[in-house]
This record gives C-alpha cells, sequence and structure tokens, in this order.
C-alpha cells in the first residue's frame, strides 16, 4: 500500500540555506520535518479540523454574549487552523492557494504566540480555571501551530496581493477584538479576569492588546521578509543562468 499516495504527495521543491536560497531565520525548519508535513498532508489536515472543531467547542459560550454579525471575528485560534486546513488540502488537490496560504501563516503565527502570551501573564487564574493538563495542552498545541506555519513557504512565494489581504483581514480582526467593535462589546478571547482589571501598570485587556498588535506585525514582517528573499533567490538563480549561457 502507497501510505504516502494516500495521505499526500511528494513535498514542493525547497531552496536551502546551504546554496544561497531561503535563510534559515525564515525557513527555520529542518527539510525533513517539512517533508513529512506535505508527505503526510492529510494528517496535518485532519488534526487541524479537530483542532478547529474543539476550538469552536472551547468558545461555545462566547458565541452567546455577542451579536451573530460578529461571530467571525470570535473564534480566532479555530479559525486559523481551519485557514491552513484548508490551505494544505487545496494544495493536496493541486490547486494551491496563495490568499489561503498567507492567512494561514499569519494566523498561526499570530495566534499560536499569542495564546502563550496570555497563558503565561495570566496564568495564575488560567491554571485555577482550566486545570494543569488543559493549561498545558493549550500552550503546546498553540506553539505546534507556529510551528507548521514555518513549512507554508513550500506551497507559496508569499505575493504582495495575498499579503495585503492577510494583512487586512488580522488587522480588522484586532480593531473588533480590542478597539472599535461595530456592533455589541469587543469580541476578543474570553480571558480570566476583568478587562478593566489594573494590571501592572496598565489594565487586563490592555496587557492582551500589546500582545495582539506587537504579534499581527510579527506575521507580516516574516511574510514580507519571506517575500523578499524568494525574490533574491530567483534573481540569483536568471544571474547564474546567464552567466552559463555565455560562458
Amino acid at each position: 500500500m502507497d501510505i504516502v499516495g494516500s495521505l499526500g504527495r511528494d513535498p514542493p521543491e525547497r531552496g536551502s540555506p546551504e546554496d544561497g536560497r531561503l535563510s534559515r531565520w525564515v525557513a527555520p525548519l529542518p527539510t525533513a520535518l517539512e517533508d513529512v508535513a506535505y508527505r503526510f498532508v492529510w494528517g496535518i489536515v485532519a488534526i487541524n479540523l479537530l483542532g478547529t472543531a474543539f476550538g469552536f467547542w472551547y468558545y461555545r459560550f462566547q458565541f452567546g454574549l455577542v451579536p451573530v454579525e460578529m461571530w467571525p471575528f470570535v473564534p480566532d485560534s479555530p479559525g486559523a487552523t481551519l485557514f491552513i486546513a484548508l490551505a494544505f488540502a487545496s494544495w493536496a488537490v493541486g490547486r494551491s492557494n496563495d490568499t489561503l496560504a498567507v492567512l494561514a501563516f499569519f494566523g498561526n503565527v499570530k495566534l499560536g504566540l499569542w495564546t502563550p502570551y496570555v497563558l503565561v501573564v495570566f496564568y495564575p487564574a488560567f491554571l485555577a480555571n482550566t486545570g494543569p493538563a488543559l493549561y498545558a495542552f493549550l500552550f503546546v498545541s498553540h506553539l505546534g501551530m507556529v510551528v507548521q506555519a514555518f513549512a507554508i513557504h513550500r506551497m507559496t512565494d508569499f505575493p504582495v496581493r495575498a499579503v495585503a489581504v492577510a494583512t487586512a483581514w488580522y488587522t480588522l480582526d484586532l480593531l473588533m477584538d480590542y478597539f472599535v467593535p461595530v456592533i455589541g462589546g469587543v469580541t476578543h478571547t474570553s480571558l480570566p479576569y476583568r478587562d478593566g482589571l489594573p494590571w501592572f501598570t496598565t489594565t487586563v485587556l490592555q496587557v492582551a492588546a500589546a500582545g495582539a498588535v506587537v504579534l499581527t506585525v510579527v506575521p507580516l514582517f516574516f511574510a514580507l521578509w519571506t517575500r523578499v528573499e524568494t525574490l533574491r533567490r530567483r534573481t540569483e538563480l536568471k544571474t547564474d543562468g546567464a552567466e552559463d549561457g555565455r560562458s
């Protein structure tokens, strides 16, 4: 039985740092780990769909607290895992979609880092409310979202239009979560403290929002950096090819 043929495809080509292509900063995962993700891509899709289902269940009470029109802004992490499941599935059937891939990259980096951030900053109440097992699961599984995000460069070169769409969506989501909700109140993930509770020199809401703002910029930086490195790689390959043609 062809397990790879059933669960995935041969991975797309990857430029290695050693031959002057993508640097380890924008492609930090070992090639072998990226290859596994693509060869068993349907397993990755299934895991992310299960994570999405769990996430919607986790947000079940919060959905009841906001108007239906604001529901798309509530399930942040489940939305990110749904994006990456759809991005990998699209690649697996030979219909790669740059916009889905870049949305997945933004979401999995941003939410994969933001959740551990608030789990650590507000750990006394989070730990008390969730218990050690769920707390550890949330922490580790969200870091796993960041890891899988850095395999996405194999299926997209981060075109500017797709980066613009992802930036617009996650900026809008940021505004709805913390600053200017159009209908009802803000839609950020429920925190184990009141939003206005003093925390350090500010409030709980502002501490959570500060992390969200910074972590909206981080994937944008990496996406554009990857785009620049991809263009540099193409230029080098064209230059090398031209020199070979003249020799």
